[in-house]
C-alpha cells in the first residue's frame, strides 16, 4: 500500500512539472513573440518606406531657369530720299562747297598767324612782353585763336557730311524726325542737319 501511494505521488508530481513546464513555455513564448510581431512590423515598415521614399529623402534639384531673351535692338528706319529738285541739289552744292572754301582759307591764315606769332617770340630780337598784363593777353589771344580754328574745322567736317547727304539724296531730310528741313532754313545754313523743331529741342535740352 505505501509503494501504491508513492507511485501516485510520483504521478502527480510528474503531471505537475509538466503543467509547470508548459506554463512556463507558454509565458516565455507570449513574452518572446510580441518582440518578434514587432521586429517583423519594424521589417515591413522598412521595406514599405524604402519602396516609397518620401519628399523628405529625395535631394533636392535646382529648378533650370530658362535665361531671358536678350533685347532685340530695333532697327533704325533709313533717311527716306530728298524731294529737292536735281536742280536745287545743285544749287546748295554750289553753296556749301563754297563756305567750305572760305572755311578752309580762314583755318589756314588763322594757322599761319599762330605760328608766326610763336617764331616772332623765340627769336633773338624777342617781343616777348615784359609785363605780365601783356603776357596774359598774349595767351588768351593765343587760346581765341586756337579756338576759332578748332570750331572751323567742325564746321567744315559739317559740310562734307551735307556734301554726301546731297550724293546720297537724302539731303534737307531731318535726320531724326526724317521731317523736310525749309529751303529758307538750308539757304540760310546749308549744313544743316535737322529741321528748326528738333534743332530747337536740342538747344532745350528736350531731347537728346
Amino acid at each position: 500500500m505505501v509503494k501504491k501511494a508513492s507511485a501516485k505521488k510520483a504521478v502527480r508530481k510528474g503531471v505537475g512539472a509538466k503543467k509547470v513546464t508548459k506554463s512556463r513555455t507558454a509565458t516565455v513564448a507570449k513574452s518572446i513573440t510580441p518582440g518578434r510581431a514587432s521586429a517583423a512590423k519594424t521589417a515591413g515598415v522598412t521595406k514599405k518606406t524604402a519602396k516609397k521614399p518620401t519628399s523628405e529623402g529625395k535631394p533636392l534639384v535646382a529648378s533650370k531657369k530658362t535665361p531671358p531673351a536678350p533685347e532685340e535692338e530695333k532697327p533704325v528706319a533709313a533717311v527716306p530720299k530728298t524731294r529737292l529738285s536735281p536742280a536745287e541739289l545743285q544749287e546748295f552744292k554750289e553753296l556749301l562747297l563754297a563756305k567750305r572754301a572760305e572755311l578752309s582759307g580762314d583755318v589756314w591764315n588763322l594757322s599761319r598767324e599762330t605760328l608766326d606769332n610763336r617764331n616772332s617770340g623765340g627769336g633773338t630780337h624777342s617781343s616777348m612782353p615784359i609785363h605780365m598784363a601783356d603776357l596774359g593777353s598774349d595767351n588768351w589771344e593765343h587760346e581765341f585763336t586756337l579756338g576759332l580754328i578748332e570750331n572751323e574745322q567742325v564746321r567744315i567736317r559739317e559740310i562734307d557730311e551735307a556734301l554726301d547727304r546731297i550724293a546720297n539724296e537724302t539731303y534737307g531730310v531731318c535726320l531724326a524726325t526724317h521731317k523736310r528741313i525749309s529751303k529758307a532754313r538750308l539757304r540760310a545754313k546749308p549744313w544743316a542737319k535737322f529741321c528748326i523743331e528738333h534743332a530747337r529741342a536740342l538747344e532745350e535740352g528736350r531731347v537728346r
